[in-house]
This record gives structure tokens, C-alpha cells and sequence, in this order.
């Protein structure tokens, strides 16, 4: 069974921690490490991993306890919401493995760390089990201090686990679900309120667009000669119900109502490459070009910083189990 995690982690600012946690999820042979982002502002890292499941679970069981050791959740702040150390880990199946086996693999995961390390685990997305935990969202109301006071509460308990937080880690998400696609919109402005309002436009919950979620947040990014930025940041769903293109589309559209261009965009870990064909389409990018080409059309309809073609999953899954 070969499955796609993107455990998210509550740290963006100690590169050191970033890396011991990283390298603790790659120490089991097999699991392979496709992306590693780190933000500041959010102070969260995602990083993006594939391989076999069983090297999949064991790798992520080693980066609770590396987190465990390195992140404190009394101390951490950070725009993002959060309610633990490693607050969301997702199983994605990937090639011939279905929903149906990262469901239970997500569940015998989450009991299996929630044992060893008398941590709450809750179950969401297509592994859920109640269905007021299938929205992530509802599972973090409150984030990590909402959920610290509440978490004994009737309806609140945790799915595995002790009815109280790790007195470090706080609690975990586990889930699995298709592929979903992190990226953020920086506009030409540090108008958060306008990223909010246009985020509460753009999302599905809002009235927007379908299998989309967005909020509004500000971020500071001095080393690029921006010290605040306003940012929509969202979460696809489904890329082929709501293609990129599409959420740019719409983002820019409700920004120039407020005279505001966008600024570019960039994507928290990867996409598959037939998200990026998709917004290579739109742009009127040939057929019959090659897919770097193609991919490089899509990136720059888009504004995306930083892009390579490895963005691509598929490229970068390749890339690493040749060079492994």
C-alpha cells in the first residue's frame, strides 16, 4: 500500500527542531521526503512524505516522539490554527491503494500512538466516526487553549486517548482523505480585513466556491522587502472540482472590487501534476509542449514563488525513490 502524509507540525521558526523532526520521520528506510515547508508567521512546518504504510506509520510514529521532546504547546504562538505539537496527520492513498485502506490505517494509527504516548487523538475526514469530526475545523474549534479548557466536556473527548491534553503535545488529529492541496494568495496590500472578507467570499462554507476553504490571515515577510502582507489562505479539497485556476480567479476578482492586485502565490508542500495541467490549460499553454514547459506556464498564470517542476508529486516521488 503506498499512501502520501503531510503531517503538519507547530513549528516554523526553530529550523534546528525543524530538522530533527524531519530527519526523525526519514530514519525508517523507505520513507522518502518529498517537500519540507516552513513558515514563521503561521510558525508551522508541513512536510509532505510517501512510501510504503507500514514505513509511512513507523516514520510518523518516530516524529510524535521527536516533537514531543522538542515542542512545548504552553509556550507556542502562531497565526495558524492549531491544537497540538504535531497537530495533523493525514493518510492519502496513493497509485492502487484505496480510501478504504487508509481509513484503517489512519485508525489503527491514531489508537497506536494514543497508547504509547497517552496523547488525545481525534479521528477526522474520511476516517472520522462521528460526524461532527469529519470538517478538521470543527475538530480545532477553539484551538489548542479552546479545546484545553473543554476537552473533558461531554462531546468533546477525544476519539483515543486520555480525556485531558499532553502536558507538551496537546492533541493530535489523524485522518485520511484525498488529495489536498495547501496554498496561500499574497495580495498587493496589508489589508488583512480585506483577506479576510475575500476569504469569507471565496469559501465553500461562505457561498464560494465548492470543496474550498479559506481565512484571512497576515503575515510579515521582511526578507522580502514586505513587512506585513495580507494573505488568503486556503485548502483545495478537490482539485478537480475547484481547480487553481478558478480559486485565483475568483480571489482576483474580489480584490480589484478593492483596487487591490495580486501578488503572487505559493504552495505549502506539492500538487499533482494534473492540477498544474489543469491552470496550464486555462493559460492557453500548447498540447503538444513539454510538460516542463507546460508546467512552467501554469506556474507563472499563477504567480507561483519559488516554483520548480518537482512541485509536481509525481516528479518528486520519482526523483526520490530513483535517487533511493
Amino acid at each position: 500500500m503506498l499512501v502520501e502524509s503531510v503531517p503538519n507540525v507547530s513549528e516554523g521558526r526553530r529550523l534546528d527542531v525543524v530538522e530533527r523532526l524531519a530527519n526523525a520521520l526519514t530514519s525508517v528506510p523507505g520513507v522518502f521526503l518529498l517537500d519540507r515547508t516552513s513558515d514563521p508567521s503561521h510558525n508551522r512546518s508541513v512536510l509532505t512524505v510517501a512510501g510504503e504504510h507500514d514505513a509511512v506509520s513507523e516514520g510518523l510514529e518516530r516524529l510524535v516522539a521527536q516533537a514531543i521532546e522538542d515542542i512545548d504547546m504552553e509556550r507556542h504562538t502562531g497565526e495558524h490554527p492549531r491544537i497540538g505539537a504535531v497537530d495533523v496527520i493525514p493518510f492519502v492513498p496513493l497509485a492502487d491503494t484505496t480510501m478504504d485502506h487508509c481509513v484503517e490505517l489512519a485508525r489503527t494509527f491514531g489508537a497506536r500512538i494514543a497508547g504509547r504516548f497517552d496523547l488525545p487523538v481525534y479521528l477526522y475526514a474520511e476516517a472520522a466516526v462521528r460526524s461532527d469530526r469529519v470538517k478538521l475545523a470543527d475538530v480545532r474549534r477553539g484551538q489548542y487553549e479552546g479545546l484545553k479548557a473543554e476537552i473533558a466536556h461531554n462531546g468533546r473527548q477525544p476519539d483515543f486517548g486520555p480525556a485531558r491534553m499532553h502536558p507538551r503535545a496537546g492533541a493530535t488529529a489523524v485522518g485520511a482523505r484525498p488529495f489536498l492541496i495547501a496554498w496561500n494568495i499574497n495580495l498587493a496590500s496589508d489589508d488583512v480585513d480585506l483577506a479576510r472578507r475575500i476569504a469569507r467570499r471565496v469559501r465553500e462554507s461562505g457561498g464560494g466556491l465548492p470543496r474550498l476553504q479559506a481565512s484571512g490571515f497576515r503575515v510579515e515577510e521582511p526578507e522580502r522587502g514586505h513587512p506585513v502582507r495580507a494573505q488568503v489562505s486556503m485548502n483545495l479539497l478537490d482539485f478537480r472540482t475547484t481547480p487553481l485556476w478558478q480559486a485565483w480567479e475568483a480571489v482576483g476578482e474580489l480584490a480589484a472590487e478593492d483596487g487591490v492586485e495580486l501578488a503572487e502565490s505559493e504552495l505549502i508542500g506539492l500538487a499533482p501534476l494534473a492540477a498544474f495541467l489543469d491552470v496550464a490549460d486555462r493559460a492557453g499553454a500548447p498540447a503538444e509542449a513539454s510538460v516542463e514547459d507546460r508546467l512552467a506556464a501554469a506556474a507563472s498564470a499563477i504567480r507561483l514563488r519559488d516554483f520548480t517542476p518537482h512541485m509536481a508529486l509525481e516528479l518528486r516521488l520519482s526523483a526520490a525513490r530513483g535517487a533511493g
